[in-house]
């Protein structure tokens, strides 16, 4: 039974399965939510009520820590908070806020996206979904309707015209059609606004096959130091519908990647690729945990134990780095643990239930659940090398596992506790040093190492790779450079996290320069990557040098077109972290060019906008931009020409004895010309 959709329904879940043609199938399904008192005779009135309104009946939980006492109270989740409020929170309760679809699928042994649940662990993918794309060109941060839409599934069709022609025909078309998939551009932006203009319309929108709709609402969130946005969703019930633009899981992976998450998580394929990795590791941890029969906590009482000060300093202190020397090296190996953290976990049995002792026997739920996916994951890595199509998978599973780590420190995971996540990278330091050892006693040269990888120099790395896997107990693989630049920071000591060189196959790996980051100019990123691919063709640090000429007339040419260059190539991408600003600066005041344009704005969200005059802070949301501060963006060129130029510094000699290179400039007088 191959389920592309699911969804809690009057009183019980609905299974969407495709077999042939698609077919609904309802099952009764109404689950309890287990309660555990400390001292249950203090409580007697609450369990009487609890009996008297609610079906409410002694059972024994099943917990990661053992078998405890409790009862099973088959309310919602309104119940289990005020039992919350009476007890002081005092009581323990259990499966009150895991989705009821997914529930009832993993009791029941069921796989979303998955013939058989056996091959849940398998990278191969047969779907036999029909798809259908729509493209839809018009703005939905400004237009409340679509008049332009390229739909494509057997043919290509363009509809543009008045809004009721179009959405009529779109409707036709989705209608006839009948798509498994719906692949959309803005789905979550549009789809509400397609509703609302239906309806005034008189039009029938056909997206759900049932006629119902799940709604999702948006909020803004923290998440890994910064604040994102989550757009609401009208999700459709009985096809899976994916929003090409803004979810996560289909940039990263595709479709394979967000159908593997569904099968991995026990979620819909259309819940699954609006869900951020870390929510889908939990959810995966949620269906490990309902699927052996172990209840899922509520709320978390136990994050973190109370210690003194000076052992806590002691144990959190995050993973270990090595500061690498600026400048330029031939033949460099990078040696990268796959998936080290979760690789810790699994194999140093970590886990909150096994923290205190875990060299016992008893493997932890962690370890135990994450096995799985991480031997999934070392497949996968491998398979992508031959197999294209395996990448997106890869990604996904890439993704889970980094934030499963992250999940063990964070206060409301339902498998979390901070003593696991400093366990994990206590002994990943321990690791590092091992490996820097390792490699040493072996004559190699340490250049950079940070938390899971390392660079060094010198000959028979297979060697050191053998050794490194075989005292570590871990597995790693290896990338060799012909070249690799390390950026210095404006101290003179290299930067951590910025570096550039060319692989062995040909292939230029860059990391935190401008052509990597999401904020750059399309203008600029294309000029650094022009670059590069220059710089690519020279195997040696001797026929880079051979290049400066080409690499230096692509700078020359970008800065002299700058003030004719497209408007739309100045664009710059941010994601905004709050809505008012204590000082001026051009990220305020381009959210408050997008407020006077009417555009709704929310932490979190992606902004994009061009600079008119940076001394005033004048900016235009990208739509309205007809002109750029030419000097601004001149910077902006010189900064990304700066880390090209340091290469060709560095391969001149040591950093410290060479002359800076000169910033190349056209005229002045030509490059302040407006066009």
């Amino acid at each position: 039974m191959w389920i592309l959709d699911s969804a809690f329904r009057s009183g019980g879940v609905d299974l969407w399965h495709k077999d042939g043609s698609v077919q609904k199938c309802h099952h009764e399904y109404d689950p309890p939510f287990y309660l555990h008192l400390p001292d249950p005779d203090l409580y007697h009135e609450l369990l009487e009520a609890l009996e008297e309104h609610y079906r409410a009946e002694p059972c024994t939980l099943t917990t990661i820590f053992g078998e405890c006492e409790g009862y099973a109270v088959f309310a919602g989740r309104a119940v289990a908070e005020a039992i919350e409020q009476q007890t002081q929170f005092a009581a323990q309760l259990f499966n009150v806020d895991v989705r009821r679809d997914q529930r009832f699928m993993a009791e029941q042994g069921i796989v979303p996206c998955c013939a058989d649940p056996k091959d849940r662990f398998s990278p191969v993918f047969e779907h036999g979904l029909n798809c259908m794309e729509i493209r839809i060109r018009d703005d939905p941060a400004r237009d409340q309707t679509c008049t332009d839409i390229e739909i494509i599934c057997e043919r290509t069709e363009r509809l543009h015209g008045w809004e009721r022609d179009v959405l009529a025909d779109l409707f036709g078309l989705v209608a006839a059609y009948d798509p498994d998939l719906i692949l959309m551009t803005d789905a979550d932006r549009w789809m509400s606004k397609l509703q609302v203009r239906a309806r005034a319309l008189g039009l029938t929108m056909p997206f759900s096959r049932s006629g119902q709709y799940r709604t999702m609402d948006s909020r803004s969130y923290w998440s890994y130091g910064r604040v994102e946005h989550k757009e609401a969703a009208l999700i459709p019930d009985g096809r899976i519908l994916i929003d090409t633009e803004q979810s996560f899981v289909y940039r990263e992976g595709g479709l394979a990647g967000v159908l593997m998450a569904s099968r991995l998580s026990g979620l819909s394929p259309s819940l699954a690729s609006r869900f951020t990795p870390g929510t889908l590791i939990s959810s995966y941890e949620t269906y490990e945990a309902v699927r052996r029969g172990i209840v899922v906590p509520f709320r978390k009482s136990d994050a973190e134990v109370l210690r003194k000060f000076a052992a806590l300093k002691t144990a959190d202190r995050g993973g270990m780095m090595f500061q690498p020397e600026p400048g330029i090296f031939e033949d460099v190996d990078e040696i990268d643990f796959t998936s080290m953290y979760p690789s810790i976990i699994v194999k140093s049995n970590l886990s909150p239930e096994t923290i205190r002792n875990p060299e016992q026997q008893q493997r932890g739920f962690l370890p135990v659940a994450l096995e799985p996916l991480l031997d999934l994951r070392i497949r996968t890595k491998q398979l992508k090398k031959t197999d294209p199509a395996i990448a997106g998978i890869d990604a996904i599973l890439k993704w889970m596992l980094v934030t499963c780590f992250g999940y063990t420190g964070y206060k409301n995971a339902k498998f979390g506790r901070i003593e696991v996540h400093e366990g994990i990278t206590g002994r990943s330091r321990d690791i590092l040093l091992l490996t820097k050892d390792i490699a040493e006693a072996m004559d190699f040269h340490v250049l950079h190492g940070i938390v899971d990888c390392l660079w060094v120099q010198g000959s028979q790395v297979a060697a050191l790779q053998e050794r490194v896997n075989r005292e570590t107990g871990l597995s790693t693989e290896l990338e060799h450079f012909n070249w690799l630049v390390f950026l210095p920071l404006n101290d003179g000591l290299g930067a951590y996290n910025r570096y550039y060189g060319r692989l062995s196959d040909g292939s230029v790996k860059v990391r935190g320069i401008a052509a990597r980051r999401h904020d750059t100019p399309e203008y600029i990123r294309k000029m650094q990557g022009d670059m590069l691919a220059v710089m690519g063709k020279a195997a040696t640090i001797e026929e880079l040098h051979g290049l400066w000429d080409q690499v230096n007339a692509i700078y020359r040419n970008s800065l002299q077109k700058l003030p004719s260059a497209p408007v739309k190539e100045m664009v710059i991408s941010r994601r905004i972290s709050r809505l008012t600003y204590a000082h001026r600066c051009i990220e305020g005041a381009a959210v408050n060019a997008y407020r006077k344009e009417g555009v709704p704005v929310a932490p979190g969200m992606k902004i994009r906008y061009v600079v008119l005059d940076a001394r005033t802070y004048r900016v235009e949301p990208e739509w309205n931009a007809e002109r750029f501060d030419i000097a601004y963006y001149r910077e902006l060129l010189e900064r990304a020409w700066t880390e090209i130029a340091y290469a060709f510094k560095a391969c001149r000699g040591s950093v410290k004895e060479q002359q800076e290179i000169p910033v190349i400039r056209v005229q002045q007088r030509i490059c302040d010309e407006r066009s």
